[in-house]
């Protein structure tokens, strides 16, 4: 805190607790009438906002069944949002929360400077930049969930 505002004296820590950055995926995502979904169904590193909005597409997706399983569709349909969704949580938002963390606690310079260049050069391209686009804001993880039966 001092080299971002200096004090004469030394700053307070009133509380501190470390976090432990740990991430996992329910192996089942329903039994009978039970589901789950957002940090029931997969917990993970909170950088980046992943878990609050996979659990936000848990509900969306999990809301349109049980809509039609209300207008008479069998419940069977409740199998196919635990294969889209667990499969979305493993695949992508796994995958992301993984490379978050990797970025943000490389401590090597090189590395970190490899990484930046690789964002700096995905940046510049447009086709790469609209992939970075579509995976890191979930839209990719809708498109691949809407393609599961």
């Amino acid at each position: 805190m001092q080299a971002f505002h200096a004090q004469g004296s030394p700053y307070e820590v009133r509380h501190k607790v470390i976090y432990r950055v740990h991430q996992r995926v329910a192996t089942e995502w329903r039994v009978g009438r039970v589901l789950l979904a957002g940090d029931a169904a997969h917990i993970n590193n909170p950088l980046g906002g992943m878990g609050m909005n996979g659990g936000i597409h848990d509900a969306f997706n999990l809301s349109d069944k049980l809509a039609e399983i209300y207008a008479g569709v069998d419940d069977r349909l409740l199998d196919r949002y635990e294969r889209q969704r667990r499969a979305v949580a493993v695949d992508a938002v796994q995958q992301q929360t993984n490379r978050n963390h990797q970025i943000l606690s490389e401590r090597d310079p090189a590395t970190r400077r490899k990484s930046l260049d690789a964002m700096r050069q995905t940046a510049a391209d447009p086709a790469l930049a609209r992939d970075y686009m579509l995976k890191s804001s979930m839209i990719a993880g809708l498109r691949r969930a809407a393609e599961i039966q």
